[in-house]
């Protein structure tokens, strides 16, 4: 199944803003949407039970899931897709498990220097995962926030130009995403008429992430297809031990065995009391 996480070290970015509308996208085109909070603040879990006291909300219900980002769990049966809200400040092993799991990833970044400049260094850790470096989890930028009036789209477009990286919509400065938050709802939820100009900007964002997730392989039960290594590296190695063993070319005999009469068993019958055995009563080779 697909798994989309929203990704990106700045609080305060909008991750949360991404994946509840994602998670109700599913939800509103007939798709069994799993919406996995992995941020302690609970900001989307919060939002899931808000959503199910709503009389208007639309579409399917949305299963929750507070998930621990060290370890991305397995998703009950009949989940279609999967969309991970991540915390802020995500970064080393926990940021690889969730790349290990996921198909895209979508990065919030907002106009200020300070925004792009913490998306820059949370990509150059992104690219160093196998599975974003072999182009089997994709990233794509969506500019957050952002007031018409100014040159805020434009800056973000080249600077995701500037990086490798598809810039594939923007959102715009308005409270109509503060007041559904507060309801548990999305502008999927309500009537186009009044959320016409918000679901034309989601347009472009919808149609990169049908793209790349009717690309990606997947397997049956939605298994990464591989670990990252830092996600195997999780697990402590356990070194086989290694025991020696006797040989009489290398054992440290004492001197009076070795110097014992050369009677019939004598010689056995010393090397097998030091070793603490009995003595093999089975016939001595010819010639001893």
């Amino acid at each position: 199944m697909p798994v989309i996480a929203v990704v990106n070290r700045k609080g305060g970015s909008g991750k949360s803003t991404l994946a509840t509308h994602v998670a109700a996208w599913c939800a509103v085109t007939g798709r069994s949407a799993m919406l996995g909070d992995t941020d302690s603040q609970g900001s989307s879990s919060g939002w899931l039970k808000r959503r199910g006291a709503s009389p208007d909300a639309r579409g399917r219900e949305i299963l929750g899931w507070s998930a621990d980002p060290r370890r991305v769990m397995r998703p009950p049966a009949g989940v279609t897709h999967v969309v991970l809200d991540t915390p802020g400040g995500l970064r080393g092993l926990d940021l690889a498990k969730i790349v290990a799991a996921a198909d895209a990833l979508i990065l919030p970044v907002g106009h200020s220097v300070f925004d792009r400049e913490s998306a820059a260094q949370c990509v150059a850790e992104l690219r160093q995962l196998s599975r974003v470096a072999a182009g089997r989890c994709r990233i794509g930028v969506v500019g957050m926030r952002l007031d018409a009036r100014t040159r805020g789209e434009a800056v973000l477009r080249a600077w995701a130009e500037e990086h490798g990286l598809p810039f594939v919509g923007a959102l715009r400065e308005t409270q109509g995403y503060v007041r559904c938050a507060e309801q548990g709802l999305t502008m999927f939820d309500l009537p186009a008429a009044r959320a016409q100009p918000d679901l034309d900007q989601w347009r472009p964002i919808l149609d990169w992430l049908q793209s790349v997730l009717s690309a990606a392989p997947r397997s049956a039960a939605g298994v990464p297809d591989e670990a990252e290594p830092a996600a195997r590296a999780a697990t402590p190695r356990r070194e086989p031990v290694h025991r020696p063993r006797f040989s009489p070319s290398t054992a440290q005999v004492p001197l009076d065995v070795l110097e014992g009469p050369r009677e019939r068993g004598g010689w056995l019958a010393r090397v097998a009391s030091w070793f603490g055995h009995a003595t093999s009563r089975r016939r001595p080779l010819r010639g001893t």
